[in-house]
């Protein structure tokens, strides 16, 4: 049993509602119920009424809350008292999506060094079914995706946001801004996209061809931030997370498309094995990614 899923039980028997855990936890409401669902299959009881949209503990779900608060203080007793005193070092190995990678360490690793200097990072950037692979096999310790939303009993999830992707064009290239633009205008002008294969480049192909649909770009590229500076070149137009082009769209460098026919669901979730051991090392890594890579609310 994920002792992870009966903190959200806690949150969600103790808030009246699924969507207010969901706030609190820092996932998407969806995650909230997959874990309740998964934890009324282990228990192979209904631990919540559901009736017009409110939410009841049942007569069981009040004798689980009752374990799930021994269990949370007994877990909290245990980390405190296994906790080693003194500097936290050792190895972390995270597996990320490149851009990821960018904005989360590019600026702020002198103050992750400063605050854990005694720990050796690792960082594996590779397409999300290859990093859940290297997780699989113990090969990556975390992993922190940008792509379709993952569900799946074997992982853990640390922390979840929906990430906006939005078609960008350098500020004069010749489009006509302001209009909506349709997916089939667009197929016909200069691509400049991330390498076939990787995260939303893969759901925007995939989107595509559900309509009958092929982009065929002029160049092929891991790095963000030369696509944006290509863009910004008036070279093309390229899919990127808002968090890339974010601060070139302010700067009045990069413009978004609006695309009235087309909406593609990107997901940024840290996740580990079920399996694995958290270290000391591995939590202070997890918390710099939810502090650094994740909104704050």
């Amino acid at each position: 049993m994920d002792i992870k899923n009966l903190t959200t039980f806690i949150y969600v028997a103790e808030l009246n509602s699924f969507t207010k855990a969901a706030e609190k936890l820092g996932f998407s409401q969806s995650t909230v119920s997959f874990q309740i669902r998964q934890l009324e299959r282990e228990l192979n009881s209904q631990l919540f009424e559901r009736v017009n949209h409110t939410i009841a503990l049942t007569e069981k779900g009040r004798e689980v809350l009752d374990y799930a608060h021994k269990v949370n203080k007994l877990t909290l007793e245990l980390q405190e008292n296994m906790q080693e005193t003194g500097t936290i070092r050792g190895h972390v190995r995270l597996a990320m999506a490149d851009s990821l990678c960018s904005s989360i360490f590019s600026k702020n690793y002198a103050s992750f060094k400063k605050n854990y200097p005694e720990i050796a990072l690792k960082i594996i950037t590779a397409g999300t079914g290859e990093m859940l692979t290297l997780v699989d096999h113990n090969e990556a310790d975390l992993v922190l995706t940008l792509d379709s939303h993952i569900y799946n009993t074997e992982y853990v999830i640390v922390k979840e946001e929906r990430v906006g992707v939005h078609f960008a064009a350098g500020a004069g290239y010749p489009l006509p801004l302001g209009a909506k633009l349709s997916v089939r205008d667009l197929c016909s002008h200069p691509f400049i996209l991330t390498e076939k294969g990787m995260s939303y480049r893969r759901l925007l192909d995939e989107r595509l061809a559900e309509m009958s649909l092929e982009i065929h770009p002029v160049l092929e590229i891991g790095s963000t931030d030369l696509i944006c500076a290509l863009l910004e070149q008036n070279l093309g137009i390229s899919l990127l997370p808002d968090y890339v082009t974010a601060k070139k769209v302010a700067e009045g460098k990069l413009v978004l498309l609006p695309v009235e026919d087309l909406e593609i669901e990107v997901w940024k979730q840290l996740l580990y094995h079920r399996n694995k051991w958290v270290s000391p090392q591995m939590e202070s890594v997890m918390e710099h990614c939810v502090k650094r890579g994740f909104s704050q609310e």
